[in-house]
């Protein structure tokens, strides 16, 4: 059985951690909101508009990714 240590995270650390889920759920609805909100007052052809928010959701999802293999690394 494998045990874990019960290591308290320092206060940067965890609010780095908080900061980073807070920065991957901002890009993700920003990127929906740019493709799937039709007032946002952004004014590309839909097809730029959907570009971008794609580029927006897969940054935000590699930066989940990275945050979490560092934690992990931890």
């Amino acid at each position: 059985m494998i045990e874990r240590e019960n290591r308290q995270k320092s206060p940067a650390k965890r609010f780095l951690f908080i900061f980073g889920l807070f920065m991957f759920v901002f890009y993700l609805v920003v990127g929906m909101a740019i493709i799937f909100w039709d007032g946002i007052p952004l004014h590309l052809e839909k097809q730029y508009r959907i570009v971008f928010g794609v580029f927006l959701i897969a940054y935000s999802f590699l930066r989940l990714v990275r945050l979490l293999q560092t934690r992990k690394d931890e």
